[in-house]
């Protein structure tokens, strides 16, 4: 049965271990998104590094967590610009229009508020959200479910890297591909 198209997201941030950069002070630093068309076809992607403000310095916990190295933020445009491609791809490239949008988690949905407060910005994603990580665990049982733990409980190996945004995303759009109940939980 075809669904309403979806837009998977999922941001990378600045962090440090054991809570040395407190909450407010993260930065997104990768976006990744994966739109599902109505039936449940990868119809686009989008990624892009920032450049973070508050601490433009990577630690060395969030390159060996991330993979994403110093020179791929540096390089980088800041957040307002970055929203704004996100925008821009929403509008102009991507072939129909998502009517929600879901991450891994509500650390997405958080830290994309965080941002646009940072720097005034409106938000660039003016849909509904769903946490799929909470609907995953609603159909399959237990909570907290790591993301790799989930794509390994449907009998899918994990591609790519993991806590890399367009990979993450496209690993969500996979899980949902394959999880017919899961899709129809994100739907209500």
């Amino acid at each position: 049965m075809p669904h309403h198209p979806l837009l998977i997201i999922d941001f990378e941030a600045t962090c440090d271990s054991h809570g040395r950069l407190p909450a407010a002070e993260m930065e997104i630093i990768e976006i990744g998104a994966v739109l599902l068309d109505a039936d449940d076809q990868v119809a686009g992607q989008f990624q892009c590094f920032v450049k973070p403000v508050l601490n433009p310095v990577l630690t060395p916990f969030c390159t060996a967590l991330t993979g994403i190295e110093q020179h791929d933020v540096d390089s980088a445009d800041p957040f307002p610009t970055a929203a704004h491609a996100l925008s821009d791809w929403l509008r102009l490239d991507v072939p129909v229009s998502p009517a929600r949008w879901v991450s891994w988690g509500d650390y997405d949905r958080k830290q994309l508020n965080r941002d646009c407060e940072r720097h005034q910005l409106a938000n660039p994603l003016p849909l509904r959200h769903r946490n799929v990580k909470t609907a995953f665990a609603n159909v399959h049982g237990g909570h907290g479910w790591a993301l790799s733990d989930a794509v390994a409980h449907a009998d899918l190996a994990f591609e790519g890297t993991l806590h890399r945004g367009l990979d993450d995303a496209l690993n969500i759009a996979r899980l949902l591909q394959h999880d017919a109940a899961l899709k129809a939980a994100l739907a209500g």
